[in-house]
């Protein structure tokens, strides 16, 4: 390799880090909204390193929505939701007796959790997160506080969570929970009103047995989850949105919670009106442990937060047979490769079926991240945000002394600027080929190029190692 330090101007602009902090600190600080969908208010500040550290290794998460919901499968009485899966009770306005009644078929005999875990970890996912109770009530587990579960009202009798607890601790993969503060069914909650299921009730009317669902039903669910099941990695709340859950009632239960389990990783959603990136409650305090902005990838990282980027193959979280809008395996990687570069986590979505199988669909794209993965990982795994700008070419993340380009269009004539000041990187190469095969690094006054080989690997993300002097 050669190294050319040439004091000359060049075309390439370079990207001040320092700019950059002081305009991302302007954006916190001011809690600007960013082009995005769900952006709002300043997110959750960090919670303590200790507690997040494995968490901000894994960067790479599989989201796991399944419950009764997989039956219909969008569909019911010949009648199909234009909506969510999950949210077919709901949107189709099925009454609660005759919603129950897909408990006594949920039989999913193809459920291997050995096999959902290994595809995980093949796919170079970190963590997995399974919807233990949806809105529609229903619980995977064997819950002592309802026999609306997974043991007492279906023919399965299987406790899913316990076969999932096995086979993550065997793997090496760390489990955790969704949990629905929301809940359609339950006569105390959302369920006992009209017209039911009502996202947010407008009317001004506050439900007065609520307190009692929490406190009784809630919280020992809560309880359940985080005692029987080994070592949980996170709790992720949702459904915090109704009208009668109270940021003090968020409060209670994050305390209740990291007091059992100081731990344990909990998501903003466990305060009140706290989705996608938002965290800071009317008075100026927060709880919960990251952000969740929802089916975006936010415009920036935003400085001091951890936050995590939840997203669905196709247009559906729960299973939907319907459903063939799927994103390509491509776009996917560089969906992962653009939340790494900006700090944040990629918890990654599948619908298994009612029989208990992940989609094919599903299969073929994580074995395609996989497959990246094997090769690209180590500028995923403990990354962290891009110390420039975003380039037209892709995307940069960086650990220790070395800064990952991940190269989205492979420029034509072989030539990649990269952001730099003089003399910063001493190396250059392919990630794939090692620091064995070293690259032409030129250097100017304003920044690098690298020359690349003449055609580009068959990565669908090439990565370029710059390591610093």
């Amino acid at each position: 390799m050669k190294i050319l330090i040439r004091n000359m101007t060049s075309p390439i602009s370079l990207k001040m880090s320092l700019f950059l902090s002081i305009g991302l600190a302007l954006f916190t600080f001011m809690g600007c909204k960013e082009q995005t969908t769900r952006q709002a208010e300043p997110a959750v500040p960090m919670a303590p390193a200790d507690k997040m550290e494995w968490w901000r290794e894994a960067r790479f998460g599989m989201f796991i929505h399944w419950g009764l919901y997989a039956i219909p499968a969008g569909e019911h009485n010949g009648k199909r939701t234009d909506r969510l899966g999950e949210w077919i009770m709901n949107t189709l306005n099925i009454p609660i007796k005759e919603y129950e009644q897909y408990a006594s078929k949920f039989n999913p005999t193809r459920f291997n959790a050995e096999e959902w875990v290994t595809l995980a970890k093949n796919t170079g996912m970190k963590y997995l997160v399974i919807t233990a109770k949806h809105h529609d009530g229903f619980a995977l587990w064997d819950s002592k506080v309802t026999e609306y579960d997974i043991m007492d009202a279906t023919p399965f009798q299987r406790d899913i969570l316990a076969e999932l607890a096995e086979a993550c601790e065997k793997n090496g993969i760390k489990l955790c929970f969704y949990y629905s503060i929301m809940d359609w069914r339950h006569p105390d909650a959302q369920g006992a009103w009209e017209p039911y299921y009502q996202q947010g009730r407008h009317d001004g009317k506050v439900n007065e047995a609520f307190p009692n669902y929490f406190k009784s039903y809630l919280k020992p669910q809560v309880t359940e989850l985080i005692s029987n099941y080994g070592d949980i990695g996170v709790l992720w709340f949702d459904g915090e949105w109704v009208p009668d859950y109270t940021t003090e009632m968020g409060k209670e239960l994050y305390a209740e919670i990291t007091g059992k389990r100081p731990g344990l990783i909990v998501n903003n959603r466990v305060d009140k009106g706290r989705q996608g990136m938002q965290g800071m409650n009317k008075e100026g305090d927060f709880v919960g442990d990251f952000g969740t902005p929802e089916q975006e990838v936010p415009g920036t990282g935003i400085q001091g937060v951890d936050w995590e980027s939840c997203m669905t193959m196709n247009d559906t979280w729960g299973y939907k047979h319907f459903d063939h809008n799927w994103k390509s395996a491509d776009d996917l990687v560089r969906n992962l490769v653009d939340v790494a570069s900006k700090g944040g986590n990629y918890l990654l979505n599948v619908g298994p079926t009612a029989a208990g199988e992940i989609p094919a669909e599903s299969k073929d794209r994580l074995k395609a991240i996989g497959k990246w993965m094997q090769v690209n990982g180590e500028a995923i795994y403990g990354s962290t945000a891009s110390p420039f700008e975003k380039p037209v070419w892709g995307r940069y993340t960086q650990k220790e002394n070395k800064v990952y380009a991940h190269i989205f269009d492979w420029p034509e004539n072989g030539e990649l600027p990269v952001d730099a000041t003089p003399g910063e990187f001493k190396t250059a190469y392919m990630l794939a080929d090692g620091p064995g095969n070293p690259l032409d690094l030129e250097t100017f006054d304003s920044g690098s190029i690298v020359k690349l080989p003449a055609t580009a690997p068959g990565d669908v993300v090439p990565v370029l190692v710059l390591e610093k002097r």
